[in-house]
């Protein structure tokens, strides 16, 4: 009995153990006991009052009560009722300092009461200093210093400090800080407040920093910010991103290690309507002869300084009806010194008038801590992160960078030429000048904007080398290459991008245009300075723009409409004009069947147009299919009109040339002579075959039955050869190319069409203008004759009519019009414009 009485007794003891090793954490008791005249006060109220998600109260002698307030000379002891206290409730312990009755406690501020005696809550230890106002306060940082952060930045370990200052009775918030940083005093008048907030899971259990006692400084706060060695650091001004106190002065000293250079960036500043005085921020340079430097706001700041310096911002009297904001956030960037720093370059763009030049950060991610930053300096100490250099003024520049290939050049020069009558057949060269190739950062755009007389001139451009369009088929790979857009306001056309080496001989565009030269490698400056492209003012035409292509007989040509990614702008025009040498034949392929553009006013058509015999083809390329691969062995012309698209139907077209040489098979030349005279024999026979049977039968014409000819066997005393009365005008021969027309195609299927009739004598050459293609505007449908189709304006032919010959005679060969041949093959068609 007594062994089972024992072994309850410690089953009991076991569960109370292991019950109380499973107590929440939130119900065990605390006590919280304040020293009499310690000054400090403590306070447990909830993080939010308005949410508690889950009830939570402090219990204290039964009582659940939702804040606590403990002072000094005061013990009380509570718990809570939930698990997670912290979740809910935070706690606030405040110490006052009064400096002005009587001494201050300098030295290291320790933490009271000690962490360990507090419920575990996150806690803000607060300090608050009043001083007299010739007195300043130093607040010392020990390793780690601190590091400000700006709106909406967090601590990593969570542990941050606030630090606010006095103006009389208005509080100025100095600014937040974290841990690992370079500041490492803050020196204020009249007072500080210091609030340092610890999660309730960081066991910190010192302060980490010292107040001094030291003479007035004489304005809102200093702050001293140290670099051991290359680093950044981020600084704001009192209240940031509110406004700093109005005519107060800030300073920030800078401890840089002689063999460091610094540079000053502001990242964001505001400023603000003064009534009396400047905004102004000021330096003070060691070894400088004109300390201080006064910079505004606007102007590029100091670079590339060694050792310690000052940088302090002052402020004015501001407007009482409209203040405006002073605010300030820079960045100190400390490093080495580079090579570059000590190189001066020359800028000369004295000479110039319309032309710019800025260098700037090329976007460029990296991955490091820390990346020493890429600075451009003028007279090598007004240094900037970009630097825009203007027309009219000769400047030196120098470099301070670790890599300069994190920097690149863009320039543009404007090229005006309004005056119709001086500008005709003028002509410039395009040409990156040797100042801005000199540089050792890369050149990335060069942009050229040329204006022309609206609707008076246009613009032709012929590059030093021949170009190649780029297109995803045939990628540029060079290290250069020019982009050519229009610049008229409202008219989105973007020629495309070319490189050297291609097969485009010149482009002609109708309207203001700007050409960009772009590299695409560092090291292309030797190539730059190789290219070379014409602008002349050529007679106004309507195309919005032309291009002269000579194939390359080794590869294909691939060519694209503009704007590719957006569609061909509405109602515009394109032209390209096809050289074809003599020996070779080219073939003309398209990418896909249908154009796949909808219109929702107008026609889009495209012209294929023959230079030599004049011979058109029209398409419309809303409703038909996109021609097969067609062989020419002549110069030709592809024009491309849209119209007014639907949203979504955009009219995009990719098509290639390629040459083969021309060939002439002897077997070919062997069998159309023998035709030829296989043909003249069976003429003959079919004459006299003829003629023999009118003899015996005296009827009517071998062909077609013709019920208008007289048939009668007139009387050969009457006999009266009138044309009137007799069919002697009436051959019964059946054209040749009726009957060996398949000896007349060519090797691509075609016909060759003989002229008809009318003798056209050479006028010159017949490719300088391209086709005129239709009315966009028109909604009558492309006209295409089949072979039961007759051809417009021509008389319909009836059964009676006989047939002629399809050659020019010196007499009269009847009322029939022969101007189109009886071969009844689809030919070209004359669209009326």
């Amino acid at each position: 009995m007594a062994r089972s009485a024992c072994g309850f007794s410690v089953a009991l003891l076991g569960a109370l153990l292991l019950g109380t090793a499973h107590l929440p954490h939130g119900t065990e008791a605390s006590e919280i006991s304040l020293p009499h005249g310690s000054g400090i006060t403590v306070r447990i109220r909830l993080a939010n009052p308005a949410l508690p998600v889950k009830p939570c109260h402090i219990v204290m002698s039964r009582q659940p009560i939702t804040e606590l307030l403990v002072k000094p000379g005061e013990r009380k002891s509570f718990t809570f009722n939930c698990i997670n206290p912290e979740k809910h409730f935070v706690l606030e312990i405040e110490k006052n300092i009064d400096c002005m009755s009587g001494p201050c406690p300098f030295g290291e501020v320790r933490l009271q009461p000690s962490t360990s005696e507090l419920p575990t809550l996150n806690r803000t230890f607060i300090w608050d200093v009043r001083a007299h106002k010739s007195i300043g306060l130093e607040l010392q940082f020990s390793t780690p210093r601190l590091r400000q952060i700006g709106p909406g930045e967090r601590c990593a370990d969570g542990v941050t400090h606030s630090i606010s200052g006095r103006i009389d009775a208005t509080e100025v918030r100095i600014g937040t800080f974290c841990s690992n940083g370079t500041v490492s005093r803050i020196k204020m008048q009249e007072g500080v407040k210091m609030a340092l907030h610890v999660p309730w899971n960081i066991p910190r259990n010192i302060s980490g920093f010292s107040i001094a006692n030291r003479s007035s400084i004489k304005r809102l706060c200093i702050i001293e910010s140290v670099f051991e060695g290359e680093g950044s650091a981020t600084l704001m001004s009192a209240n940031y991103p509110g406004g700093f106190p109005e005519d107060e002065l800030m300073t920030w000293q800078f401890v840089v290690p002689e063999h460091l250079r610094a540079s000053v960036s502001f990242l964001n500043f505001n400023v603000s309507n003064c009534e009396r005085k400047e905004e102004r921020v000021e330096y003070y340079i060691p070894g400088s002869t004109t300390n201080p430097e006064v910079f505004r706001l606007e102007d590029k700041q100091p670079g590339n300084m060694a050792g310690n310096f000052n940088l302090s911002l002052q402020g004015c009297d501001q407007d009482a009806q409209s203040p405006g904001i002073l605010r300030l956030q820079f960045q100190v960037l400390v490093q080495r010194p580079q090579n570059e720093s000590n190189k001066t370059y020359v800028v000369d763009l004295s000479q110039e008038r319309t032309m710019s030049l800025t260098i700037e950060p090329r976007p460029v991610k990296h991955g490091r801590r820390f990346v020493p930053g890429c600075f451009v300096c003028l007279e090598s100490r007004t240094c900037s992160t970009n630097v825009t250099l203007t027309a009219g003024t000769k400047h030196k520049i120098s470099f301070l960078c670790d890599d300069l290939t994190r920097l690149w050049v863009n320039a543009e020069k404007t090229l005006s030429c309004l005056d119709y009558y001086y500008c005709y057949k003028k002509s410039f060269h395009l040409q990156v000048p040797k100042d801005i190739l000199q540089l050792p950062v890369q050149l990335h755009d060069f942009s050229w904007k040329l204006l022309v007389p609206k609707d008076r001139l246009g613009l032709m451009l012929v590059p030093g080398q021949k170009l190649q369009q780029h297109t995803r088929e045939r990628a540029c790979n060079t290290s250069l290459g020019y982009v050519i857009a229009s610049t008229t306001p409202g008219q989105d056309l973007y020629f495309g991008s070319f490189c050297p080496g291609g097969s485009i001989e010149k482009i002609q565009v109708k309207q203001n245009s700007s050409v960009t030269l772009r590299t695409y490698a560092p090291s292309s400056q030797q190539e730059v300075s190789r290219q070379g492209l014409t602008v002349s003012f050529i007679p106004y035409f309507k195309e919005e723009g032309i291009f002269t292509v000579t194939p390359d007989t080794k590869n294909k040509v691939y060519l694209r409409t503009p704007s590719w990614d957006r569609g061909l702008p509405a109602l515009s025009s394109v032209s390209w004009n096809i050289s074809v040498p003599s020996n070779q034949v080219a073939c003309l392929t398209f990418f896909k069947e249908r154009s796949g553009v909808v219109c929702q006013s107008g026609r889009a058509y495209m012209i294929i147009q023959e230079q030599q015999t004049r011979a058109e083809e029209v398409f419309s390329l809303e409703e038909e299919v996109l021609p097969k691969p067609s062989f020419h062995h002549h110069s030709f012309w592809v024009n491309i009109s849209n119209c007014s698209p639907m949203n979504g139907k955009q009219l995009d077209l990719l098509f290639w040339v390629t040459l083969t040489p021309r060939t002439v098979d002897l077997a070919v030349i062997i069998g159309a002579a023998g035709g030829g005279a296989l043909l003249l024999f069976a003429l003959g026979l079919i004459i006299c075959f003829v003629r023999k049977k009118k003899k015996i039968n005296k009827g009517p014409a071998v062909g077609i039955y013709n019920g208008n000819v007289n048939t009668q066997i007139p009387q050969i005393q009457n006999f009266q050869k009138r044309r009137k009365d007799n069919d002697s005008h009436v051959y019964a021969v059946i054209d040749d190319t009726m009957v060996y027309g398949h000896l007349l195609q060519d090797s691509g299927g075609s016909f060759i069409q003989p002229e008809v009739d009318t003798y056209r004598p050479f006028q010159g050459p017949m490719g300088d203008c391209p086709p005129s293609p239709p009315p966009v505007f028109s909604r009558t449908p492309t006209a295409k004759f089949t072979a039961d189709e007759p051809a417009p304006n021509s008389p319909p032919e009836s059964e009676s009519e006989p047939y002629t010959f399809s050659h020019p005679n010196k007499g009269e060969v009847g009322v029939r019009e022969t101007d189109i041949p009886l071969l009844n093959i689809q030919g070209p068609v004359e669209t009326e414009e």
